[in-house]
């Protein structure tokens, strides 16, 4: 789930007084839970098109999919059973019976296949998760068919690694809907999406029943779901402002904070009223390096770069309990993800390596990032770090908007970002920071590499080679390779990794937070 994939709105002001929310409340309803977050990036909250990260969360919680990631392990989710032909082309699943829409009616092996051709009928940002595997307009409707009420087939093109395949069919594009109940509120050709976006059609544990963008997002329990839920409804309020949601989780306005700033939470570990619920997160913070640039096209400059950064003191004293140091091109928790931290600040050896690369004085140079927390603050440490070795960065602060502008169009030079895997598959990070065989802009794979004007011919094939490779033991062992030699070559340096923190009042408990939003969970939580 990407930023430099995705679309991105600007958080709005921050909401200028807590009245808005009515009088303060003892507490919310006991079968009712009040979110507080930032909801502001929600375009569309149809599964083929909702590719940002609070519209992945609400999806999930309202459609179910072919098969879900537990850890390393894929279950069945509404498959009860799957089958690969030898040459790893066909795919067959049996669905469970006995599984029904929020609606009542029967989840079938025709509504699971129209829900995937749509997506790539569709053409939505997130659909390039399905169709790399070879579907089309053209062909979606012969490679994706119901065989039986029970049974659906997927044909690739071309073989692709087991894993990989069913990772992909676990995002939240792969979502399954009743065809019937979409269909019915079809306008124009558009195959529903217009209704989707502020209703739903799923058989997941809750049902879309109101959104107002920028204000409001409302839960209801879905009654026909395989495991009843506490709680009657959700309400995911938007309030993009941290001091805003402290004071409402204080009030009883809210239930669950989600955006409460690291200040804050650290006061909060130790106070009774409130409990903490964090996981990791696939996203990371990164600096990139556009090697056309002459200053930074040496692989000495990109190492000194590297061992010029606090890490630590960046994670302690900017970012404490919400990014954490992290310095592989995969996320820990994601499979094929290696621990090993390479990198330390050097100052010396920093100096020595851009003395090797011809700038015993160092150089100056443009540095974009995001204006928004904790970007603004990592980009001033990052600032001073680098100035120790010679480095004088002039920091350009913008709307995110802006700065994955200028990086898409490669006019970046380099450019602190962050990045949040597209799909639960380490193909995802891999792609998008080492493929890259075209320099030119007929290349239609604008990744990260390419972004950087990085080639390298070893780690493109070994990206290639792995998305194919049959064996899973031997596709994580590439992975691993793969990360160890993009930190000597890379032009890419690997900072932090977040850490998502929710603050929830005393008696609720149950949320649970996932390395993606496609996994964060809203079925258990209850109040007591």
């Amino acid at each position: 789930m990407s930023l430099s994939r995705r679309s991105f709105i600007a958080a709005p002001l921050a909401i200028p007084a807590v009245a808005r929310f009515g009088a303060a409340q003892a507490q919310t309803p006991r079968d009712v839970v009040v979110f507080a977050r930032h909801i502001g990036d929600i375009l569309s909250l149809d599964p083929a098109e909702a590719y940002e990260f609070s519209s992945n969360e609400v999806c999930t919680n309202c459609y179910r999919k072919l098969v879900r990631p537990y850890g390393a392990t894929i279950r069945g989710d509404l498959a009860e059973s799957w089958e690969v032909s030898p040459d790893r082309l066909r795919f067959t699943f049996k669905l469970r019976p006995g599984q029904v829409f929020d609606g009542g009616a029967p989840v079938t092996a025709d509504d699971v296949a129209f829900s995937l051709q749509r997506a790539v009928i569709l053409g939505k940002p997130p659909s390039f998760i399905l169709t790399q595997f070879g579907f089309d307009k053209s062909n979606a409707a012969s490679r994706i068919r119901a065989t039986d009420p029970g049974t659906v087939t997927i044909e690739l093109t071309d073989a692709r690694a087991t894993s990989f395949v069913l990772y992909c069919l676990s995002a939240n594009v792969a979502s399954i809907l009743e065809k019937k109940r979409v269909l019915a509120n079809e306008r124009d050709g558009d195959l529903g999406n217009q209704w989707l976006k502020g209703h739903s059609a799923g058989a997941g544990p809750f049902r879309l029943i109101g959104y107002n963008a920028n204000e409001q997002v409302t839960l209801e329990a879905n009654p026909n779901h395989a495991t009843p839920v506490q709680l009657r409804r959700i309400l995911i309020r938007h309030v993009p402002d941290s001091s805003v949601q402290f004071l409402m989780l204080q009030r009883g306005d809210a239930d669950i904070a989600r955006d409460i700033d690291a200040d804050r939470i650290k006061t909060l570990r130790n106070d009774a009223n409130f409990n903490l619920v964090s996981s990791g997160q696939g996203t990371q913070m990164y600096i990139s390096m556009n090697t056309s640039v002459p200053e930074l096209s040496k692989p000495q400059v990109h190492e000194a770069v590297k061992w010029a950064i606090d890490y630590d003191g960046i994670a302690e004293n900017v970012t404490p309990g919400t990014w954490s140091v992290h310095q592989a091109f995969l996320p820990a928790g994601m499979p094929g993800s290696i621990a090993d931290r390479p990198y330390r600040r050097d100052v010396a050896r920093a100096k020595q390596l851009l003395a090797e690369a011809g700038y015993p004085d160092g150089f100056a140079i443009e540095v974009d990032h995001y204006g928004s927390p904790p970007f603004f603050d990592v980009a001033q440490a990052l600032q001073r770090n680098l100035a120790d070795v010679g480095i004088r960065a002039s920091l350009l602060s913008a709307d995110p908007r802006q700065v994955l502008t200028k990086s898409r169009q490669r006019t970046s030079k380099m450019a602190l970002l962050r990045w949040s895997t597209d799909y639960f598959d380490p193909n995802s990070n891999a792609q998008y920071f080492c493929e890259n065989d075209d320099n030119s802009e007929n290349n239609q794979l604008r990744v990260m590499a390419w972004r950087s004007h990085w080639i390298d011919p070893e780690l493109t094939a070994a990206v290639r080679q792995a998305a194919r490779e049959a064996d899973d033991a031997k596709r994580i062992a590439i992975y691993e390779d793969m990360q160890r030699q993009h930190f000597k070559r890379g032009p890419t340096s690997f900072l932090l990794q977040r850490n998502e923190v929710a603050v929830l009042r005393r008696g609720v408990t149950g949320l649970q937070l996932g390395l993606t939003a496609d996994y964060t969970r809203y079925e258990a939580i209850q109040k007591s």
